[in-house]
């Protein structure tokens, strides 16, 4: 099976490059390589190959950007499996999907290679935007962005300081976020959310770094799930995100969930929006987005 590693030689930080040049060194059968050079360009690296004659595993070495991208690139086109290798910040990825721990285990699956569809969830604001793993509005995506943006970030992952920035926009989001009203539309039935902190449509149990925000997400149920929080003092908020990790802050009043194949979403006022991490502008005042399942699947190296 022809097989191609997509870098990001940006990823983590730069140190998904550093990780590369040890892990080559590993690799004891054919690859091919390409690399990353903005954003944007792993989607045009992987769409080239959807002519391939024959089954192509395409390997994301980077974070969970990297593997949406390549993602995005491969989605409805069988022959191509997307496999992966942890190389970023988050890396929330590998804990929904399949990632490969080493060369070793490459080299099993290319003896006796086995995949299956995925979901892939999508929205569109003027352009289509895609998740693997999960999109949400509000207090969350705006840390998310802000910490992307972040001068200091490089330095301080440098010295294995980079969740200190993290940390600190955590605490001045919180002291100044202004909470709205989001109404989510769900097969014909309107339910209102007032003082909303956040919410997020999931594929995937995790985000934000092994936060288990939803736990009862199947990554092949052909379903999403939406979690929304809203009516927290600040301090209670943070007591919450203390139990994300566990997935028991389901148990809260405050948390609540929703499944079902298709969410419209509409907020009272802009407010910040992510895809798998990344940046995906604000949502759009007064007007309501649709977030569903692709049409398109993608096919996963099985765990």
């Amino acid at each position: 099976m022809r097989t191609i590693f997509v870098i990001n030689p940006v990823a983590g930080n730069g140190n998904s490059m550093k990780k590369w040049l040890k892990f080559k060194k590993t690799v004891h059968f054919p690859f091919e390589l390409a690399v990353s050079r903005s954003s944007g360009h792993a989607t045009v690296l992987v769409r080239e190959l959807r002519n391939s004659p024959s089954p192509v595993l395409v390997i994301g070495f980077g974070g969970d950007g990297t593997l949406r991208e390549v993602i995005e690139g491969a989605a409805g086109t069988p022959q191509l499996i997307v496999g992966s290798v942890a190389a970023g910040s988050g890396n929330d990825f590998g804990r929904g999907f399949h990632s490969f721990a080493d060369a070793e285990e490459i080299a099993a699956f290319l003896e006796n290679p086995t995949s299956s569809p995925k979901d892939l969830g999508e929205f569109i604001d003027e352009v289509p935007y895609h998740f693997v793993s999960s999109s949400g509005i509000g207090f969350d995506a705006e840390i998310s962005v802000l910490v992307n943006r972040s001068k200091v970030k490089h330095w301080l992952n440098k010295i294995g300081l980079g969740k200190l920035v993290y940390m600190v926009y955590v605490i001045t989001t919180l002291l100044r976020f202004r909470l709205f009203r989001l109404t989510v539309e769900q097969e014909g039935e309107m339910v209102e959310y007032d003082n909303v902190w956040f919410a997020t449509v999931s594929n995937q149990p995790y985000f934000g770094g092994g936060m288990k925000i939803s736990p009862h997400s199947v990554t092949d149920d052909g379903v999403l799930e939406l979690t929304v929080v809203n009516w927290l003092s600040r301090l209670k908020l943070l007591l919450v995100f203390g139990t994300v990790f566990s997935g028991k802050h389901l148990r809260f009043k405050e948390v609540h969930q929703l499944k079902g194949t298709a969410f419209s979403l509409t907020a009272d006022r802009p407010v910040y929006r992510h895809v798998d991490g990344d940046s995906a502008g604000r949502t759009p005042e007064g007007r309501s987005i649709s977030y569903t399942v692709s049409k398109s699947d993608w096919h996963s190296v099985n765990k």
